[in-house]
């Protein structure tokens, strides 16, 4: 399965509908959040209105490669293990930056161990690199030799294991980044090089910039009726009731109080539904995105909006929905308060179960606070 913008998780729905946490799973594409309607703040603070829907960068997968770039188009491509088999020993990652001087950044992880030496060298067949640094030519000489490498290992200070990275689609997932980096045709491209000067590369882009409250004030806690009346809107299941699972109560800030009511819950994944009460009137909190296992709700509608193992902390409403219990897959998303609606302001994402835990960067911002 695979995943992508914010929720709409086959994957990680799968999981909370109880699939067997070791068992993997390939990614359905990750769809594209559609536009929605985000009312302007009703807040004296003034904020921006007027903003356009978020749209978080498509992840795809080549071969023992997944590879994603964000909204900035800064591109990371990561290393996954086989299809069905062990974790990896070692997974590697490299990031571009965008714009015609975009440099190279090497990122080695080891999933499921204690840290290990870094390695000192990668081998790819039988040209040997130095790591003095994970970025600046070292990184740039790696990317050129995997383009044609057929093996990859890593070499480590006193060790004489050395774990080897499968090279299959990485040239393709290279060649992928050149195009959404306007690169192909030019002289700064990994794979589609042409005369083309580096000046005809785009420029980097600009995140956008998110608006929102810093919090104040007190929470209320919804009454026992309000409370009742939110369960069943969210159709909250009896078990989580008998469980004893009680809402979570944090101010936002300009009067208004998040209430996280937990609702659904899986072998690894806990949902809730987000609820915002004011004026001691309460309503269905409103996204500018998909969160949870669902699409972003419709005005008009009866959709709730929810985050999977969600929390908030320091004016953040942070949802992690695990495609499995390994945590190798899924959304991991950062959401702020502007005043009438929660903003997506970070999200990053593993599209395949295989054994990489290093989320990749698909939608980035910089907020503002007020």
């Amino acid at each position: 399965m695979r995943l992508s913008s914010p929720a709409v998780l086959a994957l990680a729905a799968a999981a909370c509908s109880g699939a067997p946490a070791d068992q993997p799973a390939r990614a359905a594409a990750l769809p594209t959040p559609a536009p929605a309607a985000v009312p302007a703040p009703r807040t004296p603070s003034g904020l921006a209105t007027g903003r356009a829907a978020p749209e978080p960068g498509e992840m795809r997968t080549f071969g023992d490669w997944t590879v994603a770039c964000d909204n900035v188009l800064i591109c990371t491509m990561a290393s996954l293990g086989s299809n069905g088999g062990e974790p990896p020993a070692a997974t590697l990652a490299l990031t571009r930056q965008p714009g015609p001087h975009g440099g190279w950044e090497v990122a080695i992880g080891t999933p499921g161990a204690d840290a290990a030496p870094p390695p000192v060298a990668v081998m790819v067949d039988r040209h040997r690199i130095a790591l003095d640094r994970l970025d600046g030519p070292p990184a740039a000489t790696l990317a050129r030799a995997m383009v044609n490498g057929r093996a990859l290992s890593l070499n480590r200070a006193g060790s004489t294991a050395q774990p080897r990275v499968s090279l299959t689609g990485a040239s393709a997932a290279l060649r992928w980044i050149d195009a959404q980096q306007g690169r192909a045709g030019t002289v700064t491209a990994a794979v589609a090089t042409g005369p083309r000067p580096a000046t005809a590369v785009p420029a980097r882009r600009s995140p956008p910039i998110v608006e929102a409250l810093t919090p104040s004030g007190t929470a209320v806690a919804p009454t026992d009726a309000q409370l009742a009346a939110m369960r069943q809107r969210a159709g909250c299941d009896d078990t989580i009731i008998r469980a004893g699972l009680q809402p979570e109560n944090h101010t936002l800030g300009g009067g208004a109080t998040l209430v996280l009511l937990p609702c659904s819950t899986g072998a690894y994944n806990l949902s809730s539904a987000l609820f915002v009460i004011r004026g001691g009137e309460v309503a269905a909190a409103r996204v500018d995105a998909p969160t949870g296992f669902g699409p972003t709700p419709a005005a008009g509608t009866d959709r709730l909006a929810s985050v999977v193992n969600g929390a908030w902390k320091d004016g953040e409403l942070t949802s992690l929905a695990k495609g499995r219990g390994l945590g190798d897959c899924g959304v991991a998303q950062t959401l702020v308060w502007d005043g009438a609606s929660f903003r997506l302001s970070a999200q990053s994402a593993m599209g395949e179960c295989r054994g990489n835990p290093d989320f990749i960067t698909t939608w980035r911002t910089k907020v503002m606070r007020r």
